[in-house]
């Protein structure tokens, strides 16, 4: 598995907001880290011929039989499909900010609005 420079950047980011003590930062980091992590996932029915063998008992449901019988590799995302996770993020801050502002609660729409601007400069930094 390589590591994209987006995900460098973002890991660089995350370090320097750690020692910073910048907890929107460091959330927004955190979050944006996982959505690509878990955008990598490969659903277990979309593998071909699905997991090894299955057995059941009255403690365990449909347990995989053998040392890694239920292991995929897992997706390799591309730097385009990145991109769009680390947009759909910033998107969803956004849409969050909106949202608080119109609850009447300022200061969190701004935190919102900081971490999508952090975000876009990550991604603007490593084009």
């Amino acid at each position: 598995m390589t590591t994209s420079r987006l995900r460098l950047a973002l890991r660089a980011h995350l370090t320097a907001a750690m020692r910073e003590r910048d907890r929107v930062a460091v959330s927004a980091v955190r979050t944006t880290l996982a959505a690509l992590d878990n955008a990598e996932a490969v659903p277990l029915d979309a593998v071909a011929g699905g997991p090894g063998p299955v057995t059941g008992s009255e403690h365990v449901a449909a347990a995989a039989i053998g040392v890694g019988a239920a292991e995929v590799d897992r997706r390799e995302l591309s730097e385009d499909d990145e991109r769009a996770l680390v947009a759909a993020e910033v998107a969803s801050l956004l849409e969050a900010a909106r949202h608080r502002r119109a609850a009447g609660d300022p200061t969190e729409a701004e935190d919102a609005e900081a971490a999508a601007r952090l975000l876009e400069a990550v991604v603007a930094s490593v084009a």
